[in-house]
């Protein structure tokens, strides 16, 4: 080698030496544009073209990845709305003329919550009914329903959500507390499986002692066996007929409220599984894709991820619509597959036990579907290629649905299917290891803890509570993939709380946690929060974590959630889609 070629190759040496230093100094040394500088000095002296330049280098961050075989970086290069790449210091070769850089001061960041299991449109109707989740008497159940009355036009159904009857001592609303002669009145339960109706509404829906129970609902009677307005399960179908529809604009405005909702709360998708309630309507549903979905992804309102779900009633309309378009609409859109109820709630004793209520010992709960129809029109859902999910609280329903699917997965054969179980809330003895082995996907609400645990004592026992409800724990030891959710309107759409309730399981109101041996780790939540919400809903490849080629959705926290405590809350700071600001404290 030549005097001058030693020399070049030693120039090309320090270039690149200079190079690295670029890369790998810590990003808060140097103001976004003198970097910029400095890469580009860096390029120029090196002749490097580089590769795809990036819209947006993010730097200066705690990011936690949650993919396993890059756990951590310091940036991210977008474009396009995707990851380019994810390094300890700015990537170089990802800087282009037009690259805008933004520092997020050290902040940490995880890949963007989804929400596993939400009631997204009716949700976003709800926030504008009547609130009465932070009722604890009779008589401010009733002025809240009718003080609701005294500004509308004589006629129109004054609707209120979730009441918990347990937050004023257990006795259940009865018509005659919310009676009012020119307006038809109900209000729901928080976890919408049981209403209650004033007299004015269950004369239109046709109520009277002479109604029979429908298959799947209780009509709540009297001494004397007359309505008393409580309706659960399928027996509010007949009250849910009776009450005008919101138009097309209403829907649509609820979807664009319920977006903005979540984006501050650092939600960025969400598995919506639609205004379903057991026994009601299958159409409706259906409706809000044609009305609302379709509409918004078409131009260009959607803000949110949705994966949609779909009555299990229907699964031959969903089938043909998923055969002519496919399952992913577009990034925004997917229709994932359908869902059927097992059984009901906790709260409305209607979840299905194999042992009968403490507090009634006739009861075992409420069989809200044959269990012979949710087998066979799952298998024939199945074969047309649909995601199966059935909503299951009890031990016995969810023992139910995991026998309906290993019978599905025996019958048709081996697949991708992702079977679901919405809630896995109370499970027998067997359960837990049952889930893992069928590979079976929990999808459950930490954060309904917080309120069940207080019931659960008096509903099933204490003893039996502790060994058979909310076994993440057990679950994630089996195997078993767990998504996590808040099942909006039933708790609020803040993964940061479900996180809080995942990780300390600390019952509202009280200092210590409930059945401490089933605490999972924040990274354990977390991953339920994103990976493995993403992966219950077949969309993996494109969210749920921050890796190269999926999209840029992330969440800016005030505090690093795998060492804060939860003493306090943290906070969203800012929420990224592709790569764009949604949403921003300041």
């Amino acid at each position: 080698m030549g005097r001058k070629d030693r020399q070049l190759c030693c120039q090309m040496k320090l270039m690149v030496a200079v190079g690295v230093l670029i890369i790998f100094l810590p990003s808060w040394l140097f103001a976004p544009e003198t970097y910029r500088e400095l890469a580009r000095f860096f390029m120029r002296r090196t002749g490097w073209k580089g590769g795809q330049a990036a819209d947006v280098l993010f730097v200066n961050a705690t990011i936690w990845t949650g993919d396993v075989r890059q756990p951590w970086a310091h940036s991210m290069a977008v474009a396009n709305g995707r990851i380019l790449s994810l390094g300890d210091s700015p990537e170089v070769l990802a800087i282009g003329r037009d690259t805008k850089i933004v520092d997020l001061e050290g902040k940490f960041v995880t890949p963007g919550f989804i929400d596993s299991h939400t009631h997204f449109i009716s949700g976003g109707l709800q926030m504008d009914y009547v609130q009465l989740e932070t009722v604890t008497s009779r008589a401010d159940f009733t002025n809240r329903l009718k003080l609701a009355t005294e500004s509308v036009e004589k006629g129109k159904w004054i609707i209120g959500v979730n009441w918990n009857h347990e937050s004023w001592g257990g006795e259940l609303p009865e018509a005659s507390w919310i009676d009012a002669p020119n307006h038809p009145v109900v209000a729901c339960r928080v976890d919408g499986h049981m209403c209650v109706a004033n007299s004015f509404a269950l004369a239109l829906a046709d109520i009277h002692r002479g109604t029979v129970n429908p298959e799947g609902g209780t009509i709540v009677r009297d001494h004397k066996g007359d309505p008393t307005g409580a309706l659960v399960d399928t027996a509010l179908t007949r009250v849910v007929k009776c009450i005008p529809q919101p138009s097309v604009e209403e829907r649509r405005s609820a979807y664009q409220k319920a977006s903005e909702l979540a984006l501050s709360n650092g939600v960025t998708s969400v598995v919506d599984f639609g205004r379903i309630t057991p026994g009601g309507p299958p159409e409706q549903p259906w409706d809000d894709l044609n009305d609302v979905y379709l509409w918004a992804d078409s131009t260009g309102h959607m803000k949110v991820r949705v994966t949609a779900y779909y009555p299990l009633q229907i699964w031959s309309t969903v089938a043909a619509f998923v055969k002519q378009r496919g399952h992913d609409v577009s990034q925004w859109l997917r229709v994932g597959g359908v869902k059927a109820f097992a059984d009901g709630s906790l709260g409305s004793q209607t979840a299905l036990f194999h042992q009968a209520y403490a507090d009634d010992e006739s009861n075992f709960g409420l069989q809200v579907a044959d269990p012979d129809w949710i087998l066979e029109t799952a298998l024939s859902a199945d074969e047309a290629n649909l995601q199966i999910a059935v909503h299951a609280i009890g031990d016995a329903a969810n023992d139910q649905v995991l026998s309906i699917f290993e019978t599905v997965k025996s019958r048709n054969g081996p697949r991708d299917r992702r079977l679901r179980i919405e809630h896995a809330q109370h499970l027998s003895a067997k359960a837990p290891k049952r889930f893992g082995s069928e590979n079976i996907i929990a999808s459950m609400q930490p954060d309904h803890l917080r309120d069940d645990a207080l019931i659960a004592a008096k509903r099933i026992r204490e003893e039996r509570a502790m060994q058979s409800s909310f076994l993440t724990k057990s679950l994630l030891s089996n195997g078993t993939v767990i998504a996590l959710g808040s099942d909006w309107t039933v708790a609020p759409l803040e993964p940061l709380l479900g996180l809080q309730a995942a990780t300390t399981r600390i019952p509202r109101g009280e200092s210590r946690p409930w059945n401490s041996e089933e605490l999972i780790s924040i990274e354990a939540a977390l991953k339920g929060y994103t990976w493995g919400s993403a992966y219950a809903c077949f969309r993996d490849a494109q969210v749920g974590t921050l890796s190269p080629t999926k999209f840029a959705d992330f969440v800016v926290l005030s505090d690093n959630l795998l060492t804060h405590h939860f003493s306090t809350t943290p906070s969203v700071l800012a929420t990224y889609v592709a790569g764009e600001r949604v949403y921003s404290v300041s």
